[in-house]
């Protein structure tokens, strides 16, 4: 029977459901299955394969056959694992490609509206009488919106005389996000209640997203993410006890690990 000798700890196969259990590192496994599954059929072109490996050596610092075998022997592994590992990144972007690809720009149309991004000014105070004093100043001119937030906001923002953003119309509290989504730059907003908080809000200027290369990839990860997700969820995690052993077999619930490998992969 197959075992791991760790010093002077000998660990049978059977003792490492258990341990991966114990440290929590099931679940990481399970991720990482299912991508390995998902990538076994995606080919890498001879030119593709020399230049992932090659560029995987140097962030790695492989770069003579001496490193290289003290990184076999670090990581228990053979040349084919370690060159494995090196195309595994290359080969889960052109996964994402060949399955989401083609999906992408109906994808960020039908999320444009949370991928906008806004700068706003904001005034919060928990006085209602003060925050429609410094509405009708602002409204009528007499004091600038910088101003009444450096002086009277009780929040951070006070910090930036109001100031906020740039940041996606999605983050900032709903009902704020609401009246940004249907203003116009510069519209001033009559102050409203947030739980404790009388809020004035006015929007500076609306940045629309587009689908250049960073949003792409941001996309791809997303459906990626996502489709990863369901494909863990779906996957009945069991440790199962060889007959005649004593112990018992449990099922994990488990969400997504991020993927945090020793080698850098890119």
């Amino acid at each position: 029977m197959a075992h791991l000798k760790i010093g002077n700890q000998i660990i049978t196969s059977a003792k490492i459901p258990h341990l991966l259990a114990g440290f929590q590192m099931l679940p990481q496994l399970c991720r990482l299955l299912v991508i390995e599954t998902a990538i076994s059929l995606i080919e890498l072109t001879p030119s593709e394969r020399e230049c992932v490996i090659e560029q995987f050596y140097q962030n790695n610092q492989l770069t003579t056959p001496q490193a290289i075998a003290k990184a076999l022997e670090h990581y228990s592994m053979s040349l084919e694992q370690l060159e494995a590992v090196a195309m595994r990144e290359l080969k889960i972007e052109k996964l994402k490609q060949a399955t989401w690809g083609t999906k992408l720009e109906s994808y960020f149309l039908q999320c444009k509206p949370q991928l906008d991004k806004v700068i706003y000014s904001l005034i919060r105070t928990f006085d209602a009488e003060v925050a429609q004093e410094l509405y009708f100043r602002i409204k009528a001119g007499e004091q600038t919106f910088a101003d009444c937030a450096s002086m009277y906001s009780q929040g951070a923002e006070a910090q930036t005389q109001g100031m906020l953003g740039p940041v996606t119309i999605s983050q900032p509290h709903p009902a704020i996000a609401q009246k940004l989504t249907i203003s116009q730059p510069g519209q001033l907003w009559p102050p409203m209640k947030l739980d404790e908080w009388f809020v004035i809000v006015r929007l500076e200027k609306l940045i629309p997203a587009q689908l250049d290369d960073a949003m792409r990839s941001t996309l791809l990860n997303h459906l990626f993410e996502t489709w990863l997700a369901e494909e863990i969820s779906k996957a009945q995690l069991t440790i199962h006890e060889e007959e005649g052993e004593s112990g018992r077999a449990g099922n994990f619930s488990h969400s997504p690990t991020p993927n945090s490998p020793a080698l850098v992969t890119r």
